[in-house]
């Protein structure tokens, strides 16, 4: 990555990186391209812990709590990245573990 400060995270079926923008151009998520980056932890109380490390590196991250709008069970945390680009951490529910599970 030349030296350029990343997360790099994979495993046996994907793989994402995370870097700065090499523009000063602020994100717009209505425009064609990426409008937010969901990332997946095991439970609701891992949501919630994700949520307080971010708040206790000084990144204004929301409450970690259920929206029933999305699923019953769908729990979730939001925050901007330094590039204006949204992000989400939400649980695991179990209807996707069974669908992966017995895909």
């Amino acid at each position: 990555m030349g030296g350029e400060p990343h997360i790099q995270y994979f495993n046996l079926h994907f793989g994402y990186v995370l870097r700065p923008s090499g523009t000063k151009a602020i994100h717009d998520a209505l425009s064609p391209g990426l409008h937010h980056l969901c990332l997946r932890v095991d439970t609701p109380a891992d949501v919630a812990a994700v949520a307080a490390q971010l708040r206790g590196a000084g990144i204004a991250a929301t409450d970690a709590k259920l929206y029933p709008i999305y699923a019953p069970d769908y729990w979730a945390t939001y925050f901007t990245g330094p590039d204006g680009i949204r992000l989400e951490v939400t649980n695991y529910r179990p209807e996707h573990r069974e669908r992966h599970d017995n895909w």
